[in-house]
């Protein structure tokens, strides 16, 4: 499985905005976004880019993709596979995005980030409907029951991360059980559920040029 090795902090140097993808670190004064707001590179400081129309929607479609933790094959199989369903293209893609197994674990507060999600999910310590699922993209349904294995919920580090779960905000689109560690998705992600970081539009509109 192909993975991105690059530094996270300087992802989101280069996008010029925190794309949160250290967890609580990215809170503090110890992100480098905060100590270093410019573009990573010795030009970083100096460099004044101007955009293209191009540019603006790659950099979109970079954001998108580091978010989400992808590599370029990944994340435009997303886009054909969107393409081809019924709906606002737009939206689509971004609920097929939303409602990865790695992202729903993420959603719900079990996790601190995307990446840490991801780890377990390949560990085999999530489960969906009681049955373990140790696939990342795996796509959720409407009504499946998220939860943590029994080892992963004794381990240490887990049980700092799940302490938080009682101050975290659940979108609407999923309910927590937050004594138990269960979440459950009620829906697929509407309206403003649907609402990121990056542009979508933009992104449609680069892979469709």
């Amino acid at each position: 499985m192909g993975r991105n090795l690059e530094a996270k902090c300087k992802q989101c140097r280069r996008e010029g905005e925190k794309l949160y993808l250290k967890g609580e670190k990215c809170m503090t004064a110890k992100c480098p976004m905060v100590k270093r707001s410019y573009r990573p590179g010795v030009h970083g400081p100096t460099s004044r880019p101007r955009p293209t129309p191009f540019g603006i929607q790659l950099r979109e479609k970079q954001k998108a993709k580091n978010t989400y933790g992808m590599l370029e094959k990944q994340f435009r199989g997303y886009f054909n596979r969107a393409k081809k369903m019924t709906g606002n293209t737009t939206d689509v893609m971004v609920q097929l995005l939303e409602m990865r197994l790695d992202n729903v674990v993420y959603r719900l507060g079990l996790t601190r980030s995307r990446s840490l999600a991801r780890q377990i999910v390949n560990h085999g310590h999530v489960l969906v409907n009681g049955k373990t699922v140790s696939i990342p993209s795996y796509q959720v349904r409407e009504g499946d029951i998220v939860s943590l294995s029994e080892k992963a919920r004794n381990s240490q580090m887990l049980q700092g991360e799940m302490a938080r779960l009682n101050q975290h905000q659940t979108p609407s689109w999923l309910h927590l059980e937050a004594a138990e560690v269960v979440g459950k998705v009620l829906h697929a992600p509407q309206d403003a559920d649907l609402k990121q970081n990056f542009n979508p539009k933009l992104i449609i509109e680069f892979y469709s040029r």
